[in-house]
């Protein structure tokens, strides 16, 4: 599967919608971006089971800066909804599949669990 482009408009349906999502957030002008994007490719063509979306941070600048976007590129994975990696710079292949296999592993009831108690926690501070 090829990466999907990412907007405003679909993107948190993309998000919802899917199991596992991968986000490159990018910038025509950005030379690490331009050097990550045949890593991203690749895998999205490696795991055709998973969404790859692409946001380029100059077209999207409102959505950029809802997912605070502080340098590019920037790589958010989502897991059922529930954003489960967020890390700025460019990754070699290698690092991504390591990432791809740590998110399919991960125990998402865990991770529910974790989020209900940092919640639980910010409301009583």
């Amino acid at each position: 599967m090829a990466t999907t482009t990412l907007t405003a408009a679909n993107f948190e349906q993309t998000v919802s919608d899917n199991d596992i999502v991968l986000v490159d957030f990018w910038a025509a002008w950005c030379g690490p971006c331009r050097m990550f994007a045949p890593v991203f490719e690749a895998a999205s063509e490696q795991h055709p089971d998973l969404v790859f979306g692409k946001v380029d941070t100059e077209a999207e600048r409102e959505l950029a800066g809802a997912a605070r976007i502080m340098s590019i590129p920037t790589l958010m994975v989502f897991r059922e909804g529930i954003l489960v990696y967020a890390q700025p710079g460019a990754m070699p292949a290698p690092a991504l599949e390591e990432l791809i296999g740590a998110v399919r592993a991960a125990d998402m009831d865990a991770v529910r669990a974790e989020l209900a108690e940092q919640q639980a926690a910010e409301t009583t501070a």
